[in-house]
């Protein structure tokens, strides 16, 4: 049974990280000590649900996150630093520190070490996330006990709504653009000035004209979609963001 241990310290450990290719010790201490801290806890980097919805949507909510009192983001799992930087590069998730915890130790400390050699893993992290206040927990959110790996709490949304429930959420934007368009440098740099991130599917790299048109019903770039809603090219993004 998965023990909640809000209102408890967070166990203390020390992490062996890589930094810029040097060995680096890291206490929990200096991890959480006087700051407020979410912890997001997973079984594993590059696998599937970690990957494709786990860390990005952390990484996308970091910015309402830290607008809502919130210092850092730490991504804790059962895997040893090299896996850990590897998987952050990868992802690109800048706003995002990983933490290996190779031996398991913190992961044990909070009773949420499980065994997953049917799946030729060892041991690992049950899926979970906690609210940390100066070292003391001040919420978790850990995952029902359910065959598989169940993802239904411990995500960012449900994150940031207990931190805050009316806390603004960044629009998720897309542009569709081709190299050298000078439309295209307009659009992206009208969203840089408001800040607002985008995803950028370049036409020949990332997609064809036939994604472009299929999707838009136009042929010419930037195209570009805010919340699932079509904006247009850059004069309509310009009239659309007032």
């Amino acid at each position: 049974m998965m023990t909640d241990k809000t209102g408890q310290r967070v166990p203390l450990v020390i992490f062996r990280t890589r930094i810029q290719d040097q060995w680096s010790d890291v206490t929990t201490d200096e991890l959480f000590s006087g700051k407020t801290v979410v912890v997001f806890s997973l079984p594993g980097a590059f696998t599937p649900t970690c990957s494709s919805t786990h860390l990005p949507r952390f990484n996308e909510l970091a910015p309402a996150l830290f607008e809502n009192g919130v210092d850092d983001i730490i991504c804790l799992s059962v895997n040893d630093t090299f896996v850990m930087n590897a998987w952050l590069a990868d992802q690109e998730a800048e706003h995002i520190r990983v933490i290996p915890d190779g031996n398991g130790e913190f992961t044990e400390g909070m009773g949420m070490l499980v065994d997953k050699r049917e799946l030729g893993f060892g041991k690992r992290s049950w899926r979970y996330s906690m609210l940390v206040k100066d070292g003391v927990i001040e919420k978790m959110f850990i995952e029902p006990q359910k065959p598989g790996d169940p993802f239904e709490v411990s995500d960012a949304d449900t994150m940031l709504a207990w931190i805050n429930p009316n806390a603004a959420k960044p629009s998720a934007i897309t542009l569709f653009t081709k190299p050298g368009c000078p439309y295209c440098a307009r659009a992206k740099q009208m969203l840089l000035d408001r800040n607002l991130r985008y995803e950028e599917v370049i036409i020949g790299q990332d997609a064809t004209s036939i994604s472009l048109k299929a999707v838009s019903g136009r042929s010419t770039v930037p195209q570009v979609f805010i919340d699932g809603r079509h904006i247009g090219g850059s004069d309509e993004l310009a009239a659309h963001l007032g």
